[in-house]
């Protein structure tokens, strides 16, 4: 077995969510998913198809995001993992409706932050292990830290 590092490439204002599902339709339940719960986002989704021909399949409402998410679905090559790439929205935004699709297995990280994706080769294939999201702590957060966390969710709006 071979382990290796994955850096997804992705401009600083995109955000990314990494899946597992099992089965070839999940690219189209998947863009159902996004649209039905948020149908001003723009994004793109990367499917790693498992068997058969084994190709990227991809679906999207954005160009630029079918492409990023294309790019590193291919990259990571792990069979039957789904990348979306998201511009004007969140994550939190579309998360549950991704994880009621009935054939998506699990999520593994859904950022905006710089991301590493840890693949393990074999004979068979890849498979994800894990993902590095961000930078490690630099400190515990103060009551300053604490006043501006609070602040920013009030401007996002996901606070009262």
């Amino acid at each position: 077995m071979e382990i290796k590092i994955v850096k997804i490439e992705k401009p600083d204002d995109v955000n990314i969510i990494i899946g597992q599902t099992h089965f070839i339709k999940s690219v189209e339940d998947i863009y159902e998913a996004i649209v039905n719960a948020n149908p001003n986002i723009k994004f793109g989704i990367g499917f790693c198809e498992s068997s058969g021909k084994c190709l990227v399949r991809i679906e999207g409402n954005d160009d630029e995001m079918k492409e990023i998410a294309c790019l590193d679905a291919r990259d990571i090559g792990a069979g039957h993992i789904f990348v979306v790439a998201i511009r004007s929205g969140y994550p939190i935004n579309i998360l549950n409706a991704l994880k009621n699709v009935p054939e998506v297995c699990s999520i593994y990280v859904a950022t905006q932050n710089p991301l590493e994706v840890i693949v393990a080769e074999t004979e068979t294939g890849r498979g994800i292990l894990g993902v590095i999201d961000g930078s490690k702590p630099k400190g515990v957060e103060t009551k300053s830290d604490v006043k501006w966390r609070k602040g920013l969710l009030r401007k996002l709006g996901y606070k009262l």
